[in-house]
């Protein structure tokens, strides 16, 4: 199996780093509820500041004319805490060694700032960020876009994300998907494939 597979492709949010869900600390921020604020946010760009289609400031700007309330800052940079998992910051530098490691990530600009300044996508040896791309899971496109730009086939490729939807949309393509609930059955899986010694 370790012959077959080539590209291995993480997402960000979940698996290589916690603190990176908003939702509910946003929303408490502002007296909404999850469903309420999500409501708002989607007329208000969230597809769109995803794919760069807008920035996080003309995002607040749609978002405080809907809310009925100005949001002068930018919320997403305010409340956003990452921090890393080293259990699986230590599985991607042990795949590293004989394969190649890319992040699959739907973000924003804001978000990928601070992921930068804080070294989190060092691990990598490229990322595909939805905001600079255009794209975003579970769009098909969007492993398109990563397979042709590594030269990789579906069947040489292994993507690991926490939604469901994303990785039932690459397994749709052919590309061999986990669910990631712990970096501990991630390294069950990719011993059992012989890509890691156990």
């Amino acid at each position: 199996m370790s012959e077959k597979l080539k590209l291995f492709i993480f997402d960000v949010g979940g698996v290589l780093c916690d603190g990176t869900s908003l939702v509910v600390p946003i929303a408490r921020h502002l007296g909404l509820n999850e469903q309420e604020f999500l409501a708002l946010a989607r007329r208000a760009g969230l597809r769109e500041i995803q794919i760069g289609k807008i920035s996080p400031r003309e995002f607040w700007k749609n978002f405080s004319e809907i809310f009925g309330r100005a949001i002068e800052r930018d919320l997403w940079a305010e409340f956003f805490k990452p921090v890393l998992k080293p259990d699986t910051v230590r599985l991607i530098e042990e795949l590293r060694k004989k394969y190649r490691v890319v992040a699959g990530t739907n973000t924003i600009e804001s978000h990928y700032q601070i992921h930068l300044q804080q070294g989190h996508y060092d691990v990598f040896d490229r990322v595909y960020a939805s905001h600079q791309i255009g794209l975003m899971k579970p769009q098909k496109e969007f492993f398109l876009y990563i397979l042709k730009s590594e030269a990789a086939k579906a069947e040489e490729t292994f993507f690991v994300d926490d939604t469901i939807e994303n990785v039932a949309a690459a397994r749709d393509m052919g590309i061999r998907s986990f669910l990631f609930t712990s970096a501990e059955k991630l390294k069950q899986e990719l011993a059992s494939l012989e890509v890691l010694d156990s």
